[in-house]
């Protein structure tokens, strides 16, 4: 097995939680000796605490990690070989540039084989000299591009500056991996960017495994051989930067990497989707007569006379971004966003064509919403964090419920259905959401919001973090907090032990 190929860590099972509260769930991953890989989402995805289990900062609930195929779970950090670059650099303000950098060294020390009179062989543990010291912490400067710096005072030093030094006394050190956490979290765009090319170049001049955490996905994708996109704790996909942006594994990914048109669509045939009325050729094979998710990224929609194109729509918006026109066109219901050099004027109707190559087709990852729920003594339904009316008679073919409540059947046999456990199924466009949370079933707050075209996905979580996914025509805001309501017909229902046989 090559260097470049052998696993330096694995994270196997790795669970974490804290107070009931998961915020990493079933990880499984590897990193190869000298990959740069990136751990990409939204804030409070679980992508921090994955990088401080790896350092030992945290402790996993579950699984367990292995570097170089040893187990190190419960090894504490400072006998790991990796280092940590945080978003605040945690620099010494009393300590000069040399200092900050060599502060690791002077108290690090290091195995030397002694030889006594005798000719006998032991070991034993020493510091560093000053001369090693010095040499180390100037390598270290200029692999940064510090050279010159040794004493200068830190408050006097850019961000930029200071956050190299940082990575130079991380580095300083030697470490196996070097982990970094939203590292230029704390810089302007224009540094950022600069700082990007930095250290994908040092990341190639040290050949270290590097494990970058970032919810800015033009820094994964400017600096990864790898990238793991994570939401809610748990990984959505991996693959290289490529792989993520022109295959994305679900409508979550598609939208957060980059801008998306996520369409609804059906199959019409092998490798055949309708899309806004139109039939589209396509290179993914799904089965006939399937609902699902199509991805057109804006920059792959050609501009056609009306006459030429497979769809047809009027311009309603332009906005000039620098390198391309960004234009929103109107095609029936839905709206698809285009990218092009060219600009086409709001009014104007223009024609839209698609390569087959081009058209990315997924399954729908929601279709439904299923809950676990119980009947109450009230004949209501308690099930996502709330309590609701339903009809009941569904559990039994032909039944009625008589004045006391009870559950008549077909056979004339009277069931009490209190407490009894049901499956609960409800339509992603049967849930109604507003501001009005004194009336609502259940009150929940939007984590996600997905674009569809011509409508919004929302992702509603209650309190006990239960799930709701609605499809809405209203644009929310992530993080509102909204009453979810369900009519009674749109709640269907099934006994939970004959569910479970299914």
């Amino acid at each position: 097995m090559s260097a470049k190929s052998k696993k330096i860590i694995e994270l196997i099972n790795i669970g974490k939680e804290y107070d009931e509260t998961v915020a990493v769930e079933n990880f499984n991953f590897y990193v190869k000796k000298g990959e740069f890989v990136t751990f990409l989402g939204p804030s409070g995805c679980g992508k921090t605490t994955t990088l401080r289990m790896i350092a030992g900062f945290e402790m996993p609930t579950s699984g367990k990690i292995l570097l170089n195929g040893e187990d190190i779970t419960n090894l504490p950090p400072h006998k790991r070989p990796v280092n940590t670059v945080f978003q605040r650099y945690a620099l010494f303000p009393h300590l000069d540039v040399y200092d900050n950098v060599a502060f690791g060294l002077k108290l690090k020390k290091v195995r030397v084989v002694m030889e006594d009179e005798n000719g006998n062989r032991f070991e034993r543990f020493e510091k560093l000299t000053r001369d090693e010291i010095d040499e180390k912490v100037k390598n270290a400067l200029k692999i940064v591009d510090l050279e010159g710096f040794e004493d200068r005072n830190i408050n006097t030093l850019s961000g930029g500056q200071q956050q190299r030094i940082a990575i130079a006394r991380a580095i300083v050190n030697e470490p196996e991996i070097l982990l970094l956490d939203e590292p230029l979290g704390a810089l302007d765009l224009k540094m950022r960017k600069e700082m990007q090319i930095e250290l994908k170049e040092m990341h190639r001049k040290l050949g270290i495994t590097f494990i970058y955490v970032t919810h800015d996905q033009e820094e994964a994708l400017t600096m990864s051989d790898t990238i793991v996109v994570m939401k809610d704790g748990m990984i959505q996909q991996i693959g290289t930067p490529m792989d993520i942006y022109n295959e994305p594994k679900n409508a979550f990914v598609a939208d957060f990497i980059g801008e998306s048109n996520i369409l609804s669509g059906i199959m019409t045939d092998k490798f055949k989707v309708k899309i806004a009325g139109q039939i589209f050729d396509c290179v993914d094979d799904f089965a006939k007569n399937e609902r699902v998710d199509v991805v057109i990224r804006p920059e792959d929609i050609e501009m056609v006379e009306p006459e030429e194109g497979t769809l047809v729509g009027k311009v309603i918006s332009t906005v000039f971004k620098g390198i391309h026109y960004e234009m929103t066109v109107k095609v029936g219901k839905n709206e698809i966003i285009i990218q092009n050099t060219d600009e086409r004027q709001p009014g104007q109707t223009i024609g839209l064509k698609v390569a087959p190559q081009n058209i990315h087709i997924m399954a729908k990852e929601f279709t439904t919403n299923l809950f676990d729920g119980y009947v109450t003594k009230k004949n209501t339904v308690v099930f996502g964090d709330g309590e609701y009316e339903a009809d009941l008679t569904q559990l039994y073919p032909n039944s009625t419920i008589d004045e006391e409540g009870y559950i008549v059947t077909q056979s004339g046999e009277k069931i009490d259905l209190t407490d009894v456990d049901v499956t609960v199924e409800v339509g992603i466009k049967d849930i109604e959401i507003d501001d009005n949370q004194e009336e609502a079933n259940a009150v929940g707050q939007i984590v996600s919001i997905i674009y569809k075209g011509d409508h919004y996905q929302v992702m509603v979580r209650t309190e006990n973090e239960e799930d709701y996914v609605v499809d809405t025509e209203y644009l929310w805001n992530e993080f509102d907090t909204v009453g979810v309501k369900i009519k009674p017909s749109k709640i269907k229902l099934k006994l939970k032990q004959e569910a479970d046989k299914k």
